[in-house]
């Protein structure tokens, strides 16, 4: 299985008013990313979603309140005819605890690409910071993108170099 692995903050999510998006309401897609997802799941890729949830573990919100945010997203995704595979996410904050799952550690993704078999070769990481480089690069992933936070990622996506990778 060929995967592309989104970090949501940043990447698909516009982080730039609210850090820790609890809600809906407060939930805004980054110009592009729709297309780009309906792009990407167009082209036979299945879609992963791997987010460090700090705020859960600091109280700013709760485990139940980011899965029912994500479940709103996800729903608004189907409607536009996309649908991602899975969600892995970690709830600790390296100021409190120290886990094995919360980038730039690889856990999350080590367990996603055990658990749908995926190839590694053939996938992607996109990313905001170097803690989404350094976990996909420990988990092995060989194509990674680093765009600007909260930024159209459109145009990098579709772009030659990019698309050549997409077909392998």
């Amino acid at each position: 299985m060929k995967a592309i692995f989104f970090d949501r903050d940043g990447v698909i999510n516009n982080n730039a008013i609210n850090y820790y998006t609890i809600n809906y309401k407060q939930w805004v897609f980054n110009p592009g990313i729709i297309e780009t997802l309906k792009y990407l799941y167009k082209l036979k890729y299945s879609l992963f979603l791997v987010t460090n949830q700090g705020g859960i573990s600091k109280g700013c919100c709760t485990k139940e309140q980011v899965e029912e945010l994500h479940n709103k997203v996800f729903e608004e995704l189907k409607r536009n005819e996309i649908e991602f595979t899975d969600v892995m996410i970690c709830p600790h904050h390296s100021d409190f605890e120290n886990c094995l799952c919360r980038k730039p550690k690889s856990l999350m993704l080590e367990k996603l690409i055990a658990k749908y078999n995926i190839d590694v070769s053939k996938s992607w990481f996109i990313g905001d910071s170097n803690t989404d480089l350094e976990a996909a690069e420990k988990a092995g992933i060989k194509h990674i993108i680093i765009v600007e936070p909260n930024s159209n990622i459109e145009s990098i996506i579709r772009s030659e170099r990019f698309a050549i990778g997409l077909y392998m």
